[in-house]
């Protein structure tokens, strides 16, 4: 099975051939039309494209959440397609981190329960776990709202509880989905910059879906979909002082009011 040190000299994901197909009513809809992609280690790349040009669908795919119609994918150098579903399971949840447009917070939990939630799930130990949950809280400027639910925060702080939960596996791979869709531009604003200090500081891969050209415009890495295919590549050097001043006492890290309205919402099943 695939894990954190296995073949060194591969990248961290390579895709092949993908496609995905799906069939309704006799009509089969091709999403995927052989998908090719090459991500290494430590690189921070967004997807963008119209709707419907594949992106969330490729996204589900290298969360293992789908399986592809045909193609590989391959994680340093093991194909997980191959994986029987416990060992596929056992793989996302210690090595893919996922951060959607909704939070998915269980409204019932704290914060730093929330963020500990993989780890239970795995079997690992409250007393392991908390102490770690407590300091990725803390990274993303949460140090003062451990112990806060869902509803008691907003929705810029909900979206790095989130984000706290997706890191605290240690995973190889961040992705995210819409992660400042609900936003308004000053708090996507911090959590884009965050997203750029934690691939710094803990060399994480990020691969973020995304419709914000703001966003877009400072990756180093933008690919473009169009009709399920990779229209286009472009790469640059990342903006340097895109990320300076994004230490965890600066104001791009600093929270908004709390919101009054509850915008909390279940963890879809």
């Amino acid at each position: 099975m695939t894990d954190k040190t296995s073949n060194e000299n591969a990248p961290l994901v390579l895709i092949e051939g993908m496609t995905k197909s799906f069939h309704h009513d006799g009509n089969e809809l091709k999403v995927l039309r052989g998908v090719e992609l090459r991500i290494e280690r430590g690189e921070m790349l967004c997807v963008v494209g119209a709707s419907g040009a594949g992106k969330s669908t490729l996204l589900h795919i290298l969360g293992t959440l789908d399986l592809p119609t045909s193609g590989k994918i391959e994680y340093l150098g093991t194909d997980v397609t191959e994986l029987a579903p416990a060992k596929l399971a056992k793989f996302r949840n210690e090595s893919i981190g996922f951060v959607f447009q909704f939070h998915h917070l269980l409204p019932e939990f704290s914060a730093v329960e929330n963020v500990m939630m993989p780890g239970l799930i795995r079997g690992l130990s409250r007393g392991d776990m908390a102490p770690k949950a407590e300091k990725l809280l803390t990274e993303v400027g949460l140090k003062e709202r451990l112990h806060h639910r869902p509803g008691e925060l907003s929705g810029g702080e909900q979206q790095r509880v989130a984000l706290a939960r997706a890191l605290i596996m240690d995973p190889m791979l961040v992705l995210a989905d819409e992660p400042t869709g609900n936003l308004d531009t000053e708090t996507s604003d911090a959590m884009h910059r965050l997203f750029f200090r934690l691939n710094r500081d803990r060399n994480i891969t990020f691969l973020i879906v995304t419709h914000s050209r703001d966003l877009a415009d400072r990756m180093p890495r933008v690919v473009t979909m169009r009709d399920g295919q990779i229209e286009s590549e472009l790469r640059r050097d990342l903006p340097i002082e895109f990320i300076q001043g994004t230490s965890e006492t600066e104001s791009p890290l600093t929270a908004p009011e709390p919101d009054t309205e509850d915008d909390s919402q279940s963890l879809e099943a």
